[in-house]
């Protein structure tokens, strides 16, 4: 089993690689204007789990997860080739409502900000 800075490696890898395919590679018009918040590899190097968001919010979420799934396999073949391990983990992808939750809290203290 890898190390934990080997793990963090390959996430940090794919994540950045993965990102660079979904702005040059992918055609799908579902899968514009998304980012990849973060990656998850597991131990054993079977999953990677990809947390996406969108600019648009979680109204997107179906239609972008749906494109990511049936991107998949394209995306693992050409991650594959650009990041070398012995056996490229299988991706599952996730929709990160983080990015909504900051901008929802920010909101709320701008308003607590304004009645002072």
């Amino acid at each position: 089993m890898p190390s934990g800075i080997r793990i963090k490696r390959i996430e940090d890898r794919i994540q950045q690689e993965l990102a660079q395919l979904l702005i040059h590679e992918v055609n799908d018009p579902r899968l514009k204007q998304i980012f990849i918040t973060d990656v998850k590899v597991d131990r054993e190097l079977a999953f990677a789990n990809v947390y996406v968001s969108a600019v648009e919010g979680a109204e997107r979420s179906a239609d972008v997860l749906a494109g990511l799934e049936s991107a998949s396999g394209f995306l693992r073949r050409i991650l594959s080739s650009k990041v070398e391990l012995r056996a490229f983990p299988k991706l599952k992808f996730h929709w990160d409502p983080t990015p909504e939750n900051a901008d929802h809290i920010e909101k709320m203290l701008a308003k607590l900000r304004e009645k002072k």
